[in-house]
């Protein structure tokens, strides 16, 4: 359904503008788009309620869809007569022996291998929402196109469900509220996809980055510390330079002209302190933890607010075991996984276990393949995790397991992983002395459990609409006056704040307040704390001096409680 309107699209924007030229039209989730050459004419969103009219128009008139197989040499003389360019380069792409197929729709004709409705009547219910760019086949060399989206669905219920979760996505987006709560910026002087933490944002992610690592500090993992620059011979040893080489930002010294690249991932570094010194069974396993910024160079056009950025820290982590040690490994960070997403209030969430497939791309015993895989699956059922099994999507050094979680609104994102490596040992001559005196290969285990921290803070944002948990609230309380005349007391309230303790998930020296004591009303006061999200206001006036009171207002009630409860109430939030 949702392909047959993506035909239909390009049907009313060829009807509408007769000298276009089209790219791809695939239906996606929730979805379809086109991606459309206008000829350099300029299409906005205030055009789509006049393609939209155009497109139901279509859909009314009940065009069948029929599908005809052409030749090559005829498929390309299809292209050159109607000046379809991105079309005959596609057909130019097939293989010789592939079936080429084009759809009519009235007096639209398409190449597609479909499939698609019988007819446009039966199309349910659409409606275009967006436009964008989008370069051809996703290179930046190549043209800019107009990408033009709709949604679809077999009901109008389901339509304005989909519509009204999309208001309140707007209403969420990490970008929109990272600059009303103050949290983070960019600047055109330091560059696109590097963002700049404002005080309260570090705060944020210096807490959830905190409570990341000390999870794992639970669990033996031990913090270590590595150059944000090093050799590009690392990576040419690693693998990642011929894999990864053009996502580097490269760094040359101008005392002796040595290359340096900027570090896209921190494997091969904590690679290099395992092989420091020798190592025997009795320390097995050995684990590293590390919350450091790496960067790759990614495109400009991919770029977006905290999801894809340059600059990214990762919470990241790597064991080094033994084969039979990769199950226990595996079920531990599984258990780290879960609680901290269980604290993040994203508790829903499956697992996508990764395997290879019969292609020549990995790397590696097959055997010891096979074998990983058998722990992996077993970790997974022993824990009780929701997952599915895919043949072909391991990473070429290794099996892994990624979770998706779900947020608020329904949608899911991949979030943490932990990944086998059977690859980065062997290139990098790993070993320890086992039982019998012998040189043993160990298994590499890399883990996130954040992820990009700053991918992680925009889903968090989202998720949770700014009102984040208590513990890791840049502003934890905000004091209010009624007036000027209780100044003793807000005093004696924030001299009980500054020791307040709190035991979980962490412990905390203090407690993140501030007082606002400016001239404007209360009501005002009130709207600005609200506005900041700030989890719980203490409002202060004389009366509650006299009483030895305070109120408390939090998101969803309001109440008194007497300054000697105040301690052990916040320590309870």
């Amino acid at each position: 359904m949702r392909h047959t309107l993506s035909h239909v699209l390009a049907a009313a924007v060829k009807e509408l503008y007769p000298t276009t030229t089209f790219g791809i039209g695939p239906a996606i989730d929730d979805g379809f788009y086109y991606d459309i050459d206008f000829g350099g004419e300029k299409i906005s969103e205030a055009d789509l309620p006049k393609i939209e009219k155009k497109m139901r128009g279509i859909v009314a008139r009940n065009l069948k869809l029929e599908r005809q197989v052409r030749e090559r040499k005829a498929a390309l003389a299809w292209a050159t007569e109607n000046k379809q360019e991105l079309k005959r380069e596609l057909i130019e792409e097939l293989p010789e022996d592939e079936e080429i197929s084009f759809y009519t729709l009235g007096d639209f004709e398409d190449l597609c291998r479909g499939p698609h409705l019988e007819s446009t009547a039966e199309a349910g219910v659409f409606k275009l929402v967006k436009v964008a760019g989008a370069y051809w086949r996703g290179d930046e060399k190549r043209q800019m196109l107009t990408r033009i989206y709709g949604v679809a669905f077999e009901t109008e219920t389901e339509l304005e469900e989909y519509l009204k979760r999309q208001e309140e996505a707007k209403a969420r987006d990490h970008r929109k509220l990272g600059k009303e709560l103050d949290l983070f910026c960019f600047s055109d002087l330091v560059g696109a996809g590097l963002p700049l933490f404002t005080p309260r944002g570090t705060v944020l992610r210096e807490m959830v980055s905190s409570y990341s690592l000390s999870l794992r500090a639970r669990a033996g993992f031990s913090k270590v510390w590595t150059p944000h620059i090093t050799k590009t011979d690392l990576y040419k040893a690693s693998g990642h330079y011929a894999k990864f080489g053009d996502e580097l930002f490269m760094v040359h010294s101008q005392v002796n002209g040595e290359e340096f690249a900027m570090k896209p991932m921190n494997c091969p570094h904590h690679a290099q302190i395992f092989a420091s010194k020798p190592r025997t069974y009795k320390e097995m396993p050995v684990r590293y933890m590390e919350a450091t910024t790496d960067y790759r160079d990614e495109r400009t056009g991919e770029l977006g607010g905290l999801s894809r950025v340059r600059s990214l820290t990762q919470d990241d982590s790597h064991v080094f075991c033994r084969v039979t040690q990769i199950k226990a490994e595996i079920q531990q960070l599984v258990q780290i996984v879960r609680e901290l997403y269980e604290t993040v209030g994203m508790a829903k969430m499956r697992a996508r276990l990764s395997y290879r497939s019969d292609e020549d791309k990995y790397l590696g015993d097959a055997k010891l393949w096979q074998m990983a895989q058998a722990q992996i699956k077993e970790a997974a059922i022993e824990n009780g995790l929701d997952f599915f099994e895919a043949e072909g999507e391991a990473a070429f050094y290794g099996p892994k397991i990624d979770f998706m979680a779900e947020d608020a609104l329904g949608r899911e994102h991949q979030v943490a992983t932990v990944q086998l490596d059977f690859v980065q040992p062997e290139r990098f001559g790993l070993e320890f002395v086992n039982e019998k005196g012998e040189k043993e290969r160990p298994v590499m285990v890399h883990h996130a459990t954040l992820g990009s921290i700053e991918r992680f803070l925009s889903v968090f944002i989202e998720h949770t609409g700014g009102w984040f948990p208590f513990w890791c609230a840049p502003e934890q309380v905000r004091i209010l006056t009624v007036n000027d005349q209780a100044e003793e007391y807000v005093a004696k309230i924030s001299e009980k704040l500054a020791h307040v303790v709190l035991e979980k998930p962490l412990k905390y020296n203090e407690l993140r307040f501030a007082i606002d004591d400016s001239n404007e009303s209360l009501g005002k006061k009130i709207r600005r704390a609200v506005e900041m999200k700030v989890p719980v206001v203490l409002i202060v006036g004389p009366k509650d001096a006299e009483s030895d009171e305070v109120s408390v207002r939090l998101r969803d009630r309001e109440e008194k409680i007497k300054l000697v409860e105040l301690e052990q109430y916040l320590a309870a939030l």
